[in-house]
């Protein structure tokens, strides 16, 4: 089976533009593909973080994947700090990497521009050890968002870089972009991608949400000018409204439209919350469902598949560069 590699930081509050543009996918993957999905935390740590609330959010985040359809017994789970190889290559790959490519970064630069001489080494080499989470595992097909696109893109360009210069090694993985729901947009402004890190606490319905605060968030969610509720590219706000609802009901957007006709705004977020709630009472009552005990046992399993096969990956790395004691393989 060809590998598909993802991951997710465990800051901020896991959303639904989580679950429909990556989340979902990845379950659905999980059975086509060799999967590992990680918990990217070292990634977390390029800014500051409260350490209680980050290891926390990690074993949040890793009950929110079980939860979400991803299964231990098909799938590989694991904690990113967990497997030092990721780290160990990602430094290998800086010392390959050029940095203007990293300075050419639509992320850096945006952080860059706002921290100026504050922003950290790690908001500008974050890409390579992206590059290394990737690479290790031999990866086919990555699972990304339209804002990881150049990373990946990246990735690619330091993995041909190294089969090139020091032999045949890594191989060069391809994005996977779902073609409805790769990017859900916020409730309080459809210009921007719903985000963990909103300020705006009303733009995003988390997937740990109760029934009154996810009823809040859609009732108080920005529409547009006119009454006519259908998929429109110059309407964002009511389009990402019926998308969500379009993906949470598993129905076409004909069914969708022909639903709402005739009916008002105030009928689709009320029924837009409804839908939600439904989906997400299930998915937190199996979020709940794993004890201390049984995600140490998942995570543990996941870190020693994860690592027989990144400590493969780096060995040859290590080899073909000659930091190892033994002939580098022609």
């Amino acid at each position: 089976m060809k590998r598909i590699f993802s991951g997710a930081q465990p800051t901020g509050n896991i959303h639904i533009g989580n679950y429909l543009g990556a989340l979902r996918n990845w379950a659905a993957l999980q059975h086509e593909y060799e999967s590992f999905f990680c918990i990217v935390n070292l990634h977390a740590i390029t800014i500051p973080q409260d350490p209680q609330v980050l290891a926390r959010k990690t074993r949040e985040l890793a009950r929110l994947y079980l939860a979400s359809g991803i299964d231990p017994q098909v799938s590989i789970i694991f904690i990113q700090s967990d497997v030092p190889e990721h780290a160990e290559l990602a430094w290998i790959l800086n010392c390959i990497t050029r940095k203007s490519e990293l300075e050419r970064m639509t992320q850096f630069k945006d952080k860059a521009a706002k921290q100026r001489e504050s922003v950290g080494t790690g908001v500008l080499t974050y890409p390579v050890l992206m590059a290394a989470d990737i690479l290790l595992y031999q990866t086919d097909l990555v699972p990304v968002g339209h804002d990881q696109k150049q990373h990946l893109e990246l990735t690619r360009d330091i993995a041909e870089r190294f089969n090139r210069d020091y032999g045949q090694t890594f191989r060069v993985p391809d994005p996977y972009i779902p073609k409805v729901g790769a990017r859900i947009q916020s409730l309080s402004d459809p210009a921007k991608k719903m985000s963990k890190s909103d300020e705006d606490a009303n733009g995003a319905i988390t997937l740990l949400d109760d029934t009154d605060t996810v009823r809040r968030k859609f009732k108080r969610a920005v529409t547009d000018s006119g009454t006519e509720i259908r998929f429109d590219e110059t309407r964002p706000a009511i389009t990402n409204l019926l998308t969500i609802y379009q993906l949470l009901a598993d129905k076409q957007p004909a069914e969708v439209e022909a639903h709402f006709a005739g009916k008002g705004y105030a009928a689709l977020k009320s029924e837009l919350a409804d839908v939600t709630i439904e989906f997400l009472r299930p998915l937190q009552a199996r979020a709940r469902g794993y004890d201390d005990a049984e995600l140490d046992r998942i995570l543990d399993s996941g870190r020693e598949r994860a690592q027989a096969i990144a400590r493969a990956t780096l060995e040859e790395v290590k080899a073909r560069m000659g930091l190892v004691g033994v002939q580098a393989k022609a």
